[in-house]
């Protein structure tokens, strides 16, 4: 990082994906305030960023652990040194099952289940490998992925669990198909009603004699409501570190931090620019970004290598060679095209952080 830490904008090869250091800063300093005030703490997602060192810098910040969404990142986190890593998602067959109960050795991991095969077959595994084996019972809030049913269902995975020789750490829920609805009255409602579901379960499986540790749920679209529900120990909140334009009506708290920069190549005077960045460098899965901080410029398609824009004001200062930034409309997306990202900081390359991949 020292040979780019003067490295000005300008000289970075496009595309290349940007990180306003000062935006991304500033959401985390918010979103660390908020849960310093709160019973329920943040267990902040790992797969928004896939950076170690954002990860790191999270638990600086106050963060209890880390979630992830793959069994590779929680082996990239523990090897890292961080150890307090939730898998909030499923993991099936006997190889990932085997890597987990091996990662369980090193560190006190979590995974979520909703299957009674895939708590046998974990069972198994520990009692040969000779490990301690946590998990979370995954319960469905409605997004209809992943997760039991509300209520009795979780009772019973939560006693097999227990039957089965595993640690029973407790539960967690993801109302996913919450988080893109504009604040309001309707999306309290909403977010309290899940609540609700997740903590009776909660609560009937403590009613068995079961103790339950951690309660675990929500996302940066509704941290400020399910965040504060009592009974919820943490909150998986993730996207709120970069951002992007896709979220940001559904989370006006924080700033969208990240944009792809790119190189005109091509003008036709009047009518359009083209960029050198398509869709193998930004994501327009959930619609077409914009150019930021220049109007009188319309992104029209994202091809595989270009991206033609529309001139709209003839008199924008834009020629051949110049570079602009792109909007990430969608982060998730984008993140997992790109094997580095700048950190840039008054229109100079602060750092540069390594994007981690599976392979």
């Amino acid at each position: 990082m020292s040979d780019s830490a003067q490295r000005k904008i300008t000289h970075i090869e496009t595309p290349a994906l940007l990180v306003d250091l000062d935006a991304m800063e500033q959401n985390l300093r918010s979103i660390t305030k908020f849960f310093s005030t709160q019973n329920a703490k943040l267990r902040p997602h790992f797969k928004n960023h896939r950076v170690l060192e954002l990860a790191a810098l999270q638990l600086q910040h106050g963060a209890l652990g880390i979630t992830c969404a793959r069994l590779w990142q929680a082996e990239k986190l523990v090897h890292s040194g961080i150890r307090e890593v939730l898998i909030a998602n499923e993991i099936a067959g006997e190889a990932s099952l085997q890597r987990f109960v091996q990662l369980s050795r090193e560190a006190p991991v979590m995974v979520a289940v909703d299957n009674a095969s895939v708590v046998r077959d974990l069972a198994r595994l520990a009692r040969d490998h000779q490990a301690n084996v946590n998990v979370l019972v995954d319960v469905d809030l409605g997004l209809k992925r992943c997760g039991v049913p509300p209520g009795e269902p979780g009772v019973a995975l939560a006693r097999l669990i227990l039957e089965q020789g595993l640690r029973f750490r407790g539960i967690m829920g993801y109302e996913g198909h919450l988080q893109p609805q504009v604040p309001g009255p309707e999306k309290l409602a909403s977010v309290r009603h899940a609540m609700e579901a997740l903590l009776d379960t909660r609560n009937r499986i403590a009613a068995a004699g079961i103790p339950v540790e951690i309660v675990s749920c929500g996302g940066t679209g509704d941290y400020s409501i399910s965040g504060i529900y009592p009974g919820v120990t943490e909150n998986q909140a993730g996207s709120f570190l970069l951002m992007d334009t896709w979220y940001a009506p559904f989370a006006p708290d924080f700033k969208v931090a990240l944009s792809v920069l790119a190189t005109v190549i091509s003008k036709t005077p009047g009518e359009r620019i083209v960029v050198d960045a398509g869709v193998k460098a930004i994501s327009g899965e959930r619609g077409l970004p914009s150019v930021k901080g220049i109007s009188g410029l319309k992104l029209k398609a994202l091809h595989a290598e270009h991206a033609p824009i529309e001139i709209l004001d003839p008199a924008v200062p834009v020629e051949v060679g110049d570079k602009i930034e792109i909007a990430v409309h969608y982060h998730d997306g984008t993140i997992n095209l790109h094997r580095r990202m700048y950190g840039i900081r008054n229109g100079a390359v602060e750092r540069v952080f390594t994007i981690e991949h599976g392979d």
